[in-house]
């Protein structure tokens, strides 16, 4: 493969990574807002899946902006921007993809000052972002 050549199984093992943590979201989602909160075990589950789509997203776009673009972004959240300088994704999604990037950074490094129903928010508003950012990659790359 040479270097600018996008790996398909690459792409395809994270796109499956991100869609087995939304359906495990949405299962926790599913249960309603105060049996979330009432429930470690439950936030403490969606704070992994929520961390695992994103590193995957993350992971996704790294590589397209290397291979592709020969870019190298500053931060996550700099890697969506490049995805929509570069026509891969819209001003939008990139904006929103970098917004839940930065969450991620909150999740890992200061995971005690994250609210518990802001959590819970995102699980019933923002993970349509994945599926929105899975169509534009598999467009991208058709």
């Amino acid at each position: 493969m040479d270097s600018g050549a996008i790996n398909p199984n690459l792409v395809a093992s994270k796109i499956s990574e991100i869609q087995q943590s939304l359906e495990r979201l949405d299962s926790i989602s599913s249960k309603g807002r105060d049996a979330f909160l009432a429930d470690q075990d439950l936030i403490d589950s969606a704070k992994y899946r929520l961390i695992t789509a994103v590193e995957a997203a993350i992971s996704i776009c790294n590589h397209i902006t290397a291979r592709r673009f020969k870019r190298v972004p500053e931060s996550y959240s700099d890697c969506f921007t490049i995805l929509h300088e570069c026509g891969v994704v819209s001003a939008e999604l990139a904006e929103r993809l970098g917004n839940m990037a930065r969450f991620r950074n909150m999740l890992v490094h200061i995971y005690w000052e994250i609210d518990d129903e802001r959590i819970f928010d995102i699980l019933t508003t923002d993970l349509v972002d994945f599926d929105s950012y899975i169509k534009e990659i598999v467009r991208f790359l058709e």
